[in-house]
C-alpha cells in the first residue's frame, strides 16, 4: 500500500506558515528523519546533521539490500529536502560541531545519533584479520554497494566459511549477507537454544530456508589463525541451558570436555551494540545513564534546556519503529517547548 502510495499520489508535504524558529536534528536515522519531517510541517526550518555520507542511518547502512531497498528510503529522504530540510552529511557533532556551537546556532537540538558502537567477544584471537563488528560489516556492504557485485567491487572479505556470532535481528541480516556475497557456507553460532532467539521467528524461518546452518548451544572461546594472523577457525564450546537469568531465558552453562572448532575464514560479531560516547563526551552536563545513554524526562528533553534526545542513544539498541515514535513524540515537544 505504502509503495502505491509513493508511486502514484506523489504528495509532497503539507507545512504551515514558518515559525522563525531553527532546530538542529543530530543524526539522520529514523528517529532524527521523522523528527525532521514533523518540525518541517509545523513550519520549523530545520538542519539534520548526519555522520556518513548518506542520510537514512540504520535504515541505508545496516539494513540490507534484500530487505529493505534503499530506493525507498532515499524517496523519503527526497521528500524531506523538497520540503526544505538540509541534511549536511559527513557532519559528526561531536568532532565537525559540538554541541554548544548547534546550541548557539539554533533554537532547539534533538539528539538522535544512535547506539553505533559495537560489542566484542572479548575473547583470544579477536583482532585477528577477517574478523568485523557487524556494524562494520552490513555499512560496507551497503553504504558501498556490494550487493551489485561485480558492478561494485567493494573491499570486503567475501568467505567460503563465514560464522556468525548472535542470535537477534542482525546477526540474521548479517549471514544471509554472507551467503549473497557467495559463502559456500554461512553459520550461525548462538550460546543458547532456538526458543530464546531474540531474532523475530520469520527472520529466522528466512535464514533456514536459505540453508543457513545453525550451531546452536555453542559458545566461542578463541579466534583460531594462522602464521599471517588470517581467521582459519573459531573454537567453540557445546552449551547446555540452566535456570532462568535476569533477561527471563535459561542461563547458557558450558558442557565440560566438549571443545571443538569450526573451520571458517570470516567471523562476524553480532552481539550487540551501545552508545558511542563521540557526543556525550564533549558536554559533560549532560546526565547519562551507567550504559551511556541519554537520560530524558517525560517530554524527551535532556538536563540541557531545548536539547532533546530519542532513539537508541535514550533506549539503548531497539528498533526502527520506536525510534520513529520517539522522533514524533519529541518533534510535539520541541513544537511546545518553542512555543512557550
Amino acid at each position: 500500500m505504502a509503495d502505491w502510495s509513493r508511486e502514484n499520489l506523489k504528495k509532497d508535504m503539507e507545512k504551515a506558515p514558518a515559525t522563525g524558529k531553527s532546530v538542529a536534528v543530530v543524526g539522520g536515522g529514523p528517529a532524527g528523519l521523522t523528527a525532521a519531517g514533523e518540525l518541517a510541517r509545523k513550519g520549523y526550518d530545520v538542519t539534520v546533521f548526519e555522520a556518513l555520507q548518506k542520510a537514512g542511518g540504520v535504515l541505508v547502512y545496516g539494513i540490507p539490500e534484500f530487505r529493505l531497498p534503499k530506493k525507498i528510503v532515499q524517496a523519503e529522504v527526497d521528500r524531506l529536502t523538497r520540503a526544505g530540510v538540509r541534511i549536511e552529511t559527513d557532519s559528526i557533532v561531536g568532532r565537525t560541531w559540538t554541541l554548544d556551537e548547534l546550541r548557539q546556532k539554533f533554537d532547539a537540538v534533538f539528539i538522535s545519533n544512535g547506539a553505533g558502537l559495537p560489542v566484542f567477544m572479548n575473547v583470544p584471537g579477536e583482532s585477528l584479520k577477517g574478523v568485523y563488528s557487524a556494524n562494520e560489516y552490513l555499512t560496507r556492504v551497503n553504504l558501498m554497494g556490494a550487493y551489485k557485485f561485480p558492478e561494485c567491487d567493494t573491499p570486503i572479505i567475501r568467505g567460503k566459511r563465514v560464522c556468525v556470532v548472535g542470535g537477534g535481528n542482525v546477526a540474521m541480516d548479517a549471514v544471509r549477507t554472507a551467503k549473497r556475497l557467495g559463502a559456500e557456507e554461512a553459520i550461525i553460532i548462538y550460546r543458547r537454544g532456538k526458543a530464546e532467539m531474540p531474532a523475530r521467528v520469520e527472520e529466522v524461518h528466512h535464514a533456514e530456508a536459505e540453508g543457513i546452518r545453525f550451531e546452536m548451544l555453542t559458545a566461542p572461546l578463541e579466534v583460531v589463525g594462522d602464521e599471517n594472523n588470517w581467521v582459519r577457525g573459531l573454537k567453540c564450546q557445546k552449551m547446555e541451558l540452566g535456570e532462568p537469568d535476569a533477561s527471563g531465558r535459561r542461563r547458557p552453562v558450558p558442557v565440560a570436555g566438549s571443545e571443538y572448532v569450526i573451520d571458517c575464514d570470516v567471523i562476524v560479531v553480532a552481539i550487540g551494540t551501545r552508545a558511542n560516547p563521540l557526543l556525550t563526551a564533549t558536554c559533560p552536563e549532560m546526565k547519562l545513564n551507567p550504559k551511556g545513554n541519554i537520560i530524558v524526562d517525560e517530554n524527551g528533553m535532556t538536563s540541557i534546556p531545548g536539547v532533546f534526545a530519542g532513539g537508541d542513544i535514550v533506549r539503548g539498541a531497539a528498533t526502527v519503529i520506536l525510534a520513529m515514535g520517539d522522533g514524533k513524540r519529541a518533534a510535539a515537544a520541541i513544537d511546545n517547548y518553542l512555543k512557550k
